[in-house]
């Protein structure tokens, strides 16, 4: 307990309240077994009970004391799903409880008619200790049936003690301290459970917060630098061939080349700060510009998407990069056509190719083209569909449905 003080300026506030609530628990532990031995000590007990009995019942409180301020953290902890309280612990607890009752009672019987008046609120506080670590480690019936059992065992001894005055108050006493410490010490613990898991549910948020940043960086740095690199290598191998051959057009791929690395660190700076965003007429523009530098037939066809949201836009531009990169990666195509059309509702974008070789649908599946392509339209409630379309021509299709500006009652009266 004292090791739990220590450092509590720099504590948390969930923290203070674990160490508040376990704090009142020892509290409550101590504060039965005080006002049983001071009534045990009261002066019509010390003037008609031998000093024996008096110092074995206090004797027997503070043993109990003890064992039930070392259960209580245990307790706490299993009301919390952090231990476990076992068998022998309870039943060790049980047979103090009963000594110390028992003791309680032979003072009393010694003490005659009238000597220990104050019976009854002594036996509440014997069971309050009891009561309190137990009431967290055992279920809400089996707890109710041993209160039940108790309160009879206990109302049976006190009558034949002194008789039915003393058995009616020890049945009041006993069942109110029984149940306020059920309430107090089960509250106290569920409170500070659900701060737990608060606590618990707010570290779980951050943790997918950081993989959900980690699966946009890598996604966003594989839509990138995968169209890039691909041109890259591309350009390249011709320069080796014309430089080769002794052409001097191999210069120009060269220079061809160090603008296009210089433009990949350019977007991976923005990838990193989070600010990249693809630009659907600069992604068309693009992939036709690359796929004819590959000696590729590019054919852009339909609507612009000048009017399209932008968020809408981006998600287009990425499905653009990605399919001019698979046609460059997985297939040896002569021709390619991209159609972008928009109706009043949903957009729909039409990659077409006649490569031929690994489909792209397969290549994709290996990677984390397709799928990254998914996961953006996904957002947007779009859909991807990758596959041949006949005739030697390979398909995809990115449809997104267009959000529609909400109108007031005003326009619609319009």
């Amino acid at each position: 307990m004292w090791g739990r003080i220590r450092g509590w300026r720099g504590r948390s506030g969930l923290d203070k309240v674990d160490l508040y609530t376990r704090g009142s628990l020892y509290g409550m532990v101590w504060l039965g077994i005080a006002g049983q031995s001071a009534l045990s000590l009261t002066r019509p007990v010390r003037a008609s009970a031998a000093p024996s009995l008096i110092a074995a019942a206090c004797l027997l409180s503070v043993v109990q004391g003890l064992h039930a301020s070392r259960m209580a953290t245990t307790a706490l902890d299993t009301y919390l799903g952090r231990a476990a309280v076992r068998g022998g612990q309870l039943l060790c607890g049980a047979v103090l409880l009963a000594a110390n009752l028992a003791a309680t009672l032979w003072l009393a019987e010694s003490a005659g008619p009238g000597g220990f008046p104050d019976l009854w609120i002594a036996l509440g506080g014997a069971v309050l200790p009891f009561g309190m670590w137990c009431s967290l480690s055992v279920r809400l019936r089996p707890l109710a049936l041993a209160h039940v059992g108790l309160l009879s065992t206990g109302c049976v001894a006190c009558a034949l003690v002194g008789g039915r005055e003393l058995a009616l108050s020890a049945l009041v006493s006993v069942g109110f301290w029984g149940g306020w410490t059920v309430l107090t010490s089960r509250g106290s613990a569920w409170m500070l459970d659900v701060m737990w898991k608060l606590r618990e549910a707010r570290d779980v948020q951050a943790r997918l917060a950081v993989a959900e940043e980690r699966l946009r960086f890598g996604r966003d740095m594989h839509d990138v630098l995968g169209r890039n690199l691909t041109v890259i290598a591309l350009k390249s191998e011709l320069a080796v061939e014309l430089a080769q051959r002794g052409k001097p057009q191999a210069v120009d791929q060269m220079v061809e080349v160090q603008r296009i690395a210089r433009a990949s660190q350019q977007e991976v700076r923005d990838v990193v700060r989070g600010y990249r965003e693809a630009d659907l007429r600069t992604e068309l523009t693009g992939a036709q510009s690359v796929l004819r530098a590959a000696g590729i037939e590019c054919g852009i066809e339909g609507d612009s998407g000048a009017g399209l949201p932008a968020p809408v836009q981006s998600a287009l531009g990425w499905v653009v990069r990605e399919a001019a990169t698979n046609v460059l990666r997985h297939g040896d195509p002569r021709r390619c056509t991209i159609r972008l059309g928009a109706t009043a509702d949903t957009v729909v974008l039409d990659v077409e190719n006649d490569g031929a070789g690994v489909p792209v649908a397969t290549a994709g599946a290996r990677g984390s083209g397709l799928a990254g392509l998914r996961e953006r339209l996904g957002t947007l409630d779009g859909s991807l569909d990758a596959g041949p379309a006949g005739n030697g021509l390979f398909r995809l299709t990115a449809t997104i449905p267009v959000p529609q500006p909400r109108t007031g009652p005003l326009e619609e009266e319009r």
